[in-house]
């Protein structure tokens, strides 16, 4: 029964997915603005899981924005400061813990700001993913003003991210709270 939801769930999430693409072509022009109602229709979507919802918004970014190759969300285990990885989109990663403090995303679960690397070769504290990563950005997901997680998103392209890019995942993280 899950899984037969699952994949009600999936096709529901596709036909959205479609349909942002074929109005991006249509206009030539992808715009976060058109994302947002989708991301909030994902939130919103009754029976369906928290990881169910977080993966269907990660498989959304990755095939709305052409820049986004990875993307997955990693969530704070404060008592032994790590982060453990949670729903994601891409490439497989190793880095399924990571302690506060270390790479980008550990330095974000410290800091609680948004950490955009424009280039990841000539950041000191990285941890390489992969040669394909070029670039990624993080920024954290807060819950009644805790920093519970945080989104994460590698580009394959030199320093694609800007204020916008942050601004659209600070909306997307204010979606996502709303499932805590």
């Amino acid at each position: 029964m899950v899984f037969f939801k699952m994949c009600i769930f999936n096709k529901n999430i596709d036909f959205l997915i479609r349909r942002n693409k074929y109005f991006c072509k249509k206009n030539k022009k992808m715009t976060f603005e058109n994302l947002k109602p989708l991301v909030a229709a994902i939130v919103a979507k009754e029976n369906t899981t928290r990881d169910e919802k977080l993966l269907a918004i990660c498989q959304l970014l990755t095939n709305s924005i052409e820049y986004y190759n990875w993307v997955g969300y990693y969530f704070a285990n404060h008592d032994k400061q790590t982060l453990h990885l949670g729903p994601y989109v891409g490439a497989e990663t190793d880095h399924t813990v990571i302690p506060f403090g270390k790479g980008i995303c550990g330095q974000v679960a410290l800091s609680n700001n948004n950490f955009v690397v424009p280039d990841v070769a000539a950041q000191d504290n990285y941890i390489a993913c992969s040669f394909t990563v070029k670039s990624e950005i993080v920024v954290p997901l807060f819950v009644n003003g805790v920093n519970i997680g945080q989104i994460d998103i590698d580009s394959h392209v030199l320093d694609p991210f800007t204020a916008a890019d942050e601004r659209f995942l600070e909306f997307v993280n204010q979606e996502v709270s709303k499932l805590f």
